[in-house]
């Protein structure tokens, strides 16, 4: 599928992954562009682009079909649940491929469970007051930190209606493994939700070669220069950037904590323009006069980051992060600690399982919110107090979730190994694949 405003990174990469040697046995098949895809005036605009392309898939579907006697099903994508229809046309079984972890996906079920079996308005979820006793988590869940599509009553019952549909398939794949959720996981089998399959942690660690010329190889130069664990990674993900106010409160931070630092740096984009964050052409201007100066024998500043490269360093010793799946699977499987600093999405989420469920972080501020189109002046901001107070926390020599997740690491490790959970579990689907074709 095209998406709406067009993205040339997202082209280009799915045309390499096209043309790589993964060809021989993934086939990417290029779906008409759809100016239908795009309405400004819809409330779900998530919900509108999948249906919109509906027909496009089905068109596709059927010639895959006609092509070859041997198509099993379809694996959709966890917002792309309004296909399980055009499988059903054509009488294939769906399953779903669940790109977050065990636990959102068992809180979502949960609330979603609640919305239509139970007749709980989804006004009820939007309680910060709140703590959720739920079967698969450990502790209770602040209602703050619950998903931010699920504390926005506008947004709720669509997003609800996607997790409604996983009910539906024959199976769930979920990126995670488990020995990290490992009581989410047990919870998810008792067999009242369709069959989940732990495949993960599926990474791409090779996004882009930082070893060779260009920005990575500075990078990497730089932190070749560092004694090892010493250096404190920033990076916030692909839409993470802050206002200048909050810029200076971290640089603050930064210089009073005395840590060597790498820090990812994003221009957030101009009000009402839908694009992700750029690189500063002057990174001086935002930040507190002096402070490249002050910091040069111990920071750098950059824009775009490697971060599987800069994790893998053996110079990072923590990881400030706005804890998407991705980013939080990759710094255990390097055995890099987290300082949680969620943003948007189920980032809250994460960032409460990594600290208060397996103990593997230090919080800076786990109910940060700064949603897709939230007004700067109603975004709070987070004191230099309480980043340094985080930062200390986990640059700690000794502390206890640095050695946690050097476990981790090693466990991680051992389900992609041969024989590990993702074999067993992708062996398990497969044979599930072929019995749900009789």
């Amino acid at each position: 599928m095209h998406l709406p405003h067009g993205d040339a990174n997202y082209a280009s990469h799915t045309k390499s992954l096209a043309a790589a040697a993964l060809s021989d046995r993934v086939k990417f098949v290029d779906l008409p562009p759809n100016d239908a895809a795009v309405d400004p005036t819809v409330k779900d605009v998530v919900k509108f682009f999948m249906d919109s392309y509906k027909s496009h898939v089905r068109d596709a579907v059927a010639k895959l079909v006609q092509a070859s006697p041997l198509v099993s099903g379809l694996l959709v994508d966890m917002f792309c649940t309004t296909f399980i229809d055009v499988a059903d046309e054509f009488g294939l079984p769906s399953y779903i491929f669940y790109t977050s972890g065990a636990g959102c996906l068992n809180l979502t079920l949960h609330l979603q469970n609640l919305r239509d079996n139970h007749n709980t308005p989804v006004t009820d979820f939007n309680n910060p007051e709140a703590n959720w006793n739920i079967e698969g988590f450990k502790n209770s869940i602040p209602g703050k930190i619950l998903p931010r599509p699920v504390l926005n009553p506008f947004l709720c019952d669509g997003f609800l209606d996607f997790v409604k549909r996983y009910r539906d398939a024959k199976g769930i794949l979920i990126n995670t493994f488990p020995d990290l959720e490992t009581t989410t996981i047990e919870h998810l089998s008792k067999g009242e939700t369709p069959p989940v399959y732990p495949v993960g942690p599926i990474l791409e660690l090779k996004r882009e070669d930082a070893t060779g010329e260009g920005r990575g190889s500075e990078i990497l130069t730089w932190l070749n220069e560092q004694p090892p664990s010493s250096v404190l990674f920033l990076c916030f993900g692909s839409n993470g950037c802050f206002n200048e106010t909050q810029v200076k409160e971290i640089a603050t931070a930064l210089e009073n904590s005395g840590f060597r630092f790498l820090w990812s740096l994003r221009r957030p984009p101009p009000r009402g323009v839908v694009s992700f964050p750029l690189d500063y052409e002057n990174p001086a201007e935002i930040l507190p006069e002096g402070f490249l100066e002050r910091t040069a024998g111990v920071g750098k500043i950059i824009g775009w980051a490697p971060q599987a490269a800069i994790l893998a360093h053996p110079a990072v010793g923590g990881f400030v992060s706005h804890c998407g799946w991705n980013s939080i699977l990759e710094s255990l499987w390097f055995g890099v600690p987290i300082a949680a600093w969620p943003i948007d999405g189920e980032q809250q989420l994460n960032a409460f399982q990594m600290v208060v469920e397996w103990g593997l972080g230090v919080d800076v501020k786990m109910e940060y919110s700064k949603e897709f189109g939230m007004a700067e002046e109603d975004v709070i901001v987070v004191g230099s107090e309480e980043i340094e107070k985080g930062i200390k926390g986990l640059m700690a020599e000794g502390s206890e979730a640095r050695e946690k997740v050097k476990k981790l690491s090693d466990r991680s490790r051992d389900a992609l190994a041969e024989g590990g959970s993702a074999e067993v579990a992708l062996n398990r689907f497969i044979a599930d694949v072929i019995k749900n074709l009789g």
